[in-house]
């Protein structure tokens, strides 16, 4: 099993701990705001079951039907994971609105709260974990996770501030409205996460940071041979993969071996920087130099 694997299984773990603290804090209280939270920890849950699944599908070889692999599956977990917040977060909106029309007093506040908050600090820790190895490793699912897992944080101290302000002035009706809140940060949550995903479904491009990194590979290893430029670079991500293709212009004397051996070179460069990176190299003849790619110095 994989590392990323290993993380997506203790994500489920995670979860499955932190939406139980996080029930039990609501059934003592009885709390809108407190239940808003728990309900954010179930969503955690089924989305963590999802990047399971879906890292599961990504980790199948190529095949027949799927030449370019199954790497995309991850950025369909994340599209599930967005769609779970935003319905979750209109479950909150509609119980808020029966609190707020009826506020009342929760129950052993102080014993749901310091209960919320253990869980919450588990939350904080796994969400680093997740963001830095999903960075790492290219991982989309994982790092869309942590994320998600942040604004739980965000919302868990909003919570707790609400509900502590309700127990200080009386104004119970500061819960539901503090489950409101929670609903609409969770729904700009699910929005940012299905947006992201849906650029990576799109044939989105890397970063231009990556990009420049890209090119200045290219021009380096390309550099000292018989290259001459290189253009129409193109890039899109997939999951834990990154494609690469563009043409390299050469002389026409170049032998089929010489610009093999070159070719290769790129490509182990571009593979050093980024493992995971699929490379397509087409050989053009000088007259098709265009002039406006990336320069190669002999």
């Amino acid at each position: 099993m994989t590392r990323v694997m290993k993380l997506a299984f203790g994500s489920v773990i995670i979860g499955l701990l932190v939406m139980g603290l996080k029930v039990i804090a609501w059934w003592l209280t009885g709390s809108l705001a407190l239940m808003s939270d728990a309900m954010e920890s179930l969503v955690n849950v089924a989305a963590a079951v999802a990047v399971v699944v879906a890292l599961r599908v990504a980790e199948r070889p190529a095949d027949t039907n799927h030449p370019y692999g199954h790497h995309k599956a991850e950025f369909f977990s994340a599209v599930l994971e967005g769609v779970l917040i935003v319905i979750a977060a209109l479950f909150i909106l509609r119980e808020a609105y029966g609190g707020f029309m009826a506020p009342f007093a929760p129950d052993a506040p102080f014993a749901g709260m310091l209960i919320n908050a253990g869980a919450s600090l588990i939350n904080g820790a796994w969400a680093f974990v997740l963001i830095r190895a999903g960075r790492a490793h290219r991982s989309p699912a994982l790092v869309a996770d942590g994320k998600h897992l942040i604004t739980d944080v965000v919302s868990s101290v909003g919570v707790l501030i609400g509900v502590g302000l309700a127990l200080a002035t009386g104004w119970w009706v500061l819960d539901p409205v503090m489950a409101a809140l929670v609903a609409l940060n969770i729904l700009w949550s699910g929005w940012g996460v299905i947006k992201q995903s849906l650029s990576g479904l799109m044939d989105e491009a890397v970063s231009d940071e990556e990009l420049a990194q890209i090119r200045e590979i290219i021009a380096l290893a390309a550099s000292g041979g018989d290259a001459v430029e290189a253009h129409d670079l193109r890039t899109r991500h997939a999951g834990q993969v990154t494609f690469i293709d563009f043409h390299l212009v050469m002389p026409g004397t170049t032998t089929v071996d010489e610009a093999h051996m070159l070719c290769d070179r790129i490509e182990a460069a571009l593979m050093d920087a980024l493992p995971d990176a699929r490379v397509t190299i087409h050989v053009e003849p000088e007259h098709k130099a265009k002039h406006s790619g990336i320069v190669v110095l002999s």
